[in-house]
């Protein structure tokens, strides 16, 4: 089991993971920390968990992890000033940098909320928002895929699912990766406070979706076009194929192919 003291023994960040709490087996990490984003000294904590019976997915999906194979984690943000579309942009360059590049291939962002290596996804966030008092807090859940083989995914996932360990051929440390995490969420949080085109900018290089054409369903209905950019108040931008530029936000979208 992760020791909660190893992971944040000469962690140097300024607000992500002041706070560092660890559980052998919950129902998910979101739950917890939802309850802990109640208290305005959270500010920060991260909630790592061994298991999850229930973790959260988009869309209402499950999250499916063995044991101890993945970084599972919430984070809480409550003096938050960015937006959630920001917000959300500024997590998935943090997740595909902290994983980087295990083996030949970089990780890449598919906007909204995944992260993909050779176009498999490894690792996925998912953003929540709560009402306490007169603002909102944020919990951002993060899943990644670390010690997982072909046979450790459900059948239908197998073609389109990966890990970290797969990639690279060796055994990742999830000590270390945890702290590159959180490292990149701080450092990525901090820019984004004052410099939010260094974050679409380098979304833009993460990007697999920019400069492609792509499909997309929004509130029930269905678009079309090239993706030519993201706001960061927004959303991700199409340049459609019936003549016009659209925005579409990341809460109510999902994409199609």
């Amino acid at each position: 089991m992760m020791d909660p003291d190893q992971i944040s023994a000469n962690l140097k960040t300024k607000r992500i993971g002041r706070k560092i709490l660890v559980f052998d087996s919950t129902s998910s990490t979101q739950t917890i920390a939802a309850e802990y984003a109640k208290n305005r000294q959270n500010d920060g904590l991260v909630i790592f968990a061994e298991e999850q019976t229930a973790g959260k997915g988009r869309s209402g999906n499950q999250w499916l992890s063995g044991r101890s194979d993945s970084i599972l984690c919430s984070i809480v943000l409550i003096e938050n000033r960015l937006s959630a579309e920001l917000l959300s942009l500024t997590c998935a360059v943090a997740v595909s940098e902290a994983i980087g590049k295990p083996a030949k291939s970089e990780a890449k962002i598919k906007w909204p909320n995944d992260i993909l290596i050779n176009d498999k996804k490894v690792a996925g966030i998912l953003l929540e928002s709560k009402s306490y008092g007169p603002e909102n807090v944020y919990i951002v859940g993060i899943g990644m895929n670390c010690h997982q083989q072909k046979a450790s995914f459900p059948k239908v996932l197998q073609p389109v699912a990966t890990s970290m360990d797969m990639e690279s051929g060796a055994r990742t440390d999830r000590i270390s990766l945890a702290k590159r995490l959180m490292t990149a969420i701080d450092d990525w949080l901090a820019s984004a406070q004052s410099h939010a085109e260094n974050v679409t900018d380098r979304w833009r290089e993460l990007s697999i979706q920019w400069g492609r054409r792509i499909t997309l369903v929004f509130n029930g209905r269905t678009f079309a076009g090239h993706c030519i950019g993201v706001d960061p108040e927004k959303g991700l931008i199409l340049r459609l194929d019936t003549g016009g530029i659209r925005m579409f936000d990341a809460a109510h979208t999902t994409i199609a192919k």
